[in-house]
């Protein structure tokens, strides 16, 4: 990329995971990539940091209750605060801006999302949700504004890079899982697991809803959904292989039998530096695989007994419609509610089941249905967990 102009980003949901992980990508090569937007809910501290560290035009803090700190902070550094969600969206329009990172947490990603599309930008999608609960309608709307969608999550970034100059039908997608903190446990041990338990992931260090996700396998559930809208597949053609070395990130199978794997060492920075210099692939200080050393790799087939949420997310998608949205509200709801200690852990696919059997069925739902099923299926989801 030294012979291309720098790349002018916008990272929604800087101060999470994802988006301190992308600073950290940006901060390595300076010379490519420049900040225009940073984005956050609640971590004012951390926001106006980042601003005071990468000098971006504009920041957006969403809590309106923490606009005058960020505000006056800032206010030396002339860089321009904002709050609230539209605030993004009208953000996002600025022609400087080549690339935006939608690191959002749930199903909060998908409007801002919508509007770096619709302004034809390239989106780096951190943003499962996006695509959970409404991949039928954003895929169509990228390609009518020409926007590329460049998948950061590791497998489907690894998908990604396993289909570059291949021009062989794809057979099959093999998405590959760690199996979470309780690969092993019985459903008693899940029974009584804790908070802590949960959070307690062996393999990567993320954000609390996406590592109870990840012990649930929801987090494998979501990633399949997500895979068969970007790689425009059938669900039947998507089969999640446990994996728990995290060192191959996924597979694809083409059509004359031939398996091709992505293999690194667990590092979010790495597909999210793919997804902001792509096609180009630059260096990178992350600790190499040594082979030697790794020496065994495993892998085995996922328990969808012991791992409901993950066989709740395959009849979402078989069933179709809005019906993978409602699952998705659902289990935002049931994970906040562990997360408070008011349910337990296996109660969270109990409640998303429920969820979907009460929610208002609709085959082919509009942006508004979607945002309606959302409300509808977060409003139940309440309820249920009211009456526990």
């Amino acid at each position: 990329m030294d012979t291309q102009p720098k790349r002018h980003l916008a990272i929604l949901g800087s101060t999470g995971s994802i988006g301190t992980q992308a600073l950290d990508v940006v901060s390595q090569h300076e010379d490519l990539f420049e900040i225009e937007l940073l984005t956050a809910n609640n971590n004012s501290r951390l926001l106006i940091e980042q601003a005071r560290r990468f000098n971006p035009a504009a920041v957006v803090i969403c809590n309106p209750d923490l606009y005058e700190e960020v505000a006056a902070a800032l206010d030396p550094l002339y860089i321009k605060v904002f709050t609230g969600i539209d605030s993004i969206c009208d953000l996002l329009r600025d022609p400087k801006i080549d690339i935006v990172l939608t690191a959002m947490v749930g199903f909060s990603g998908l409007k801002p999302t919508i509007a770096a599309i619709e302004a034809g930008k390239a989106v780096a999608l951190a943003n499962k949700e996006t695509l959970v609960a409404a991949g039928a309608l954003i895929m169509p709307l990228a390609r009518k504004h020409g926007a590329p969608i460049l998948p950061v999550d590791s497998e489907h970034s690894a998908i990604f890079q396993c289909l570059q100059g291949e021009h062989a039908r794809l057979e099959k997608i093999l998405l590959t899982g760690s199996g979470g903190p309780f690969l092993h446990s019985s459903r008693e041990e899940m029974a009584a697991a804790t908070r802590e338990q949960a959070l307690n992931h062996p393999r990567w260090r993320m954000g609390a809803k996406v590592t109870i996700d990840s012990a649930s396998l929801m987090n494998k559930g979501l990633e399949l959904i997500e895979a068969r809208w970007l790689f425009n597949v059938e669900p039947g053609d998507i089969e999640v292989v446990i994996h728990p070395q995290s060192i191959i990130h996924s597979m694809v199978q083409f059509s004359d039998g031939c398996v091709m794997a992505q293999l690194s060492q667990p590092d979010m920075r790495l597909p999210i530096q793919y997804a902001l210099s792509y096609p180009s692939r630059i260096d990178l200080n992350t600790r190499r695989i040594d082979f030697a050393e790794l020496a065994t790799l495993t892998f085995e087939r996922p328990d969808l007994e012991r791992f409901p949420c993950l066989g709740l997310a395959y009849s979402a998608l078989e069933k179709g419609g809005n019906a993978t949205c409602a699952m998705n509200g659902a289990n935002e709801v049931a994970v906040a509610a562990f997360l408070e200690g008011k349910i337990r852990f296996v109660d969270i696919p109990e409640i998303i089941a429920t969820t979907m059997e009460r929610s208002t069925f609709v085959a082919k739902p509009s942006f508004d249905d979607i945002y309606s099923t959302d409300f509808e299926a977060k409003r139940i989801a309440f309820e249920i967990i009211d009456n526990h």
